[in-house]
C-alpha cells in the first residue's frame, strides 16, 4: 500500500472515530471525557485508568485501541496525546485494593480517580472562562466535564451524563486516547516493578500470566505486587 493510500485510510478512520464526539459537539457539549483502563487481567500490579478531554479539532492520526498498537507506536502517541489534550487525569489502584474490593470495583475506583484528576486540571485551566460559558445561574455547577464516553462500564455514582460504549476504545477517539494513556502509564509502572522484582519478567509480560511469569512464581514465590485473589482461584 502506498503512503498516500495509508494516510487516506487513517484520515477516514479518524473521522469515523470522532462520530460520538461530534454528535455531542452538535448539542453544544464542549468538554467530553474519554475514559478507559488497562490492567484488569494481569496477575500482578495495579489497574490504571485514564480520563482525557481532547480538543474539538483533534487531528492526530493513528489513535486506536491500545491493544492494536505496537509498544513503540503507543509510546509515540502517548506523548502526542498529552501534548494535544485540553486536560487529562490518571487513576491507579494497587493490587492490595484489588484483592480487597475485587477487580471490577477497583477498575471503577481507578476511573473515578482519573476523572477527579481531570476535573481538577480542567478547573485550573479554564478558571473564570467556565463561569462565563455556563452563565450566572449555573456558576455552582459541580463539574467542568460535561459528558463522559466510557469503555463498557457505567459509573452510576458519578453525577455527570455518560455513555457506555461496548468496545469503545476501537470506535471513539476519546476512549482510544484514554486507553493509550492508561496502557503506557501502566507499562511504565511494571517496568519499574521489574527493576525491584526481576525474577518474574515483568518487563516483558507486564504482570500477565506468561510461562516466564509462572516459572518466576514457582522459583521465588509471590512478590508484594501480586494479586493474591487472582492466584488462588
Amino acid at each position: 500500500m502506498k503512503k498516500e493510500e495509508r494516510l487516506q485510510l487513517l484520515q477516514e478512520k479518524l473521522v469515523r472515530m470522532k462520530q460520538h464526539e461530534n454528535a455531542l459537539y452538535e448539542k453544544g457539549i464542549q468538554y467530553i471525557a474519554g475514559v478507559d483502563e488497562a490492567g484488569r487481567g494481569p496477575l500482578a500490579g495495579p489497574v490504571v485508568a485514564a480520563a482525557v478531554v481532547l480538543p474539538k479539532d483533534f487531528n492526530i492520526l493513528g489513535v486506536d485501541d491500545s491493544k492494536k498498537l505496537s509498544p513503540k507506536k503507543r509510546e509515540e502517541l502517548f506523548v502526542l496525546i498529552k501534548e494535544a489534550a485540553v486536560a487529562y487525569g490518571i487513576g491507579c489502584v494497587d493490587n492490595e485494593t484489588i484483592d480487597r474490593i475485587n477487580i471490577l470495583e477497583a477498575t471503577k475506583l481507578a476511573m473515578k480517580d482519573a476523572l477527579r484528576q481531570l476535573e481538577a486540571s480542567l478547573r485550573s485551566i479554564l478558571g473564570e472562562e467556565w463561569k462565563k460559558l455556563t452563565g450566572d445561574e449555573n456558576r455552582q455547577k459541580p463539574c467542568c466535564i460535561q459528558h463522559i464516553l466510557i469503555d463498557g462500564l457505567a459509573l452510576p455514582d458519578v453525577p455527570i451524563p455518560q455513555t457506555a460504549i461496548v468496545h469503545g476504545d476501537a470506535i471513539s477517539v476519546s476512549i482510544a486516547a484514554a486507553s493509550i494513556l492508561a496502557k503506557v502509564t501502566r507499562d511504565q509502572i511494571m517496568m519499574d516493578n521489574h527493576r525491584i522484582y526481576p525474577g518474574y519478567a515483568f518487563d516483558c509480560n507486564k504482570g500477565y500470566g506468561t510461562k516466564a511469569h509462572y516459572e518466576g512464581i514457582k522459583l521465588y514465590g509471590l512478590c508484594p505486587i501480586h494479586r493474591r485473589t487472582f492466584l488462588h482461584k
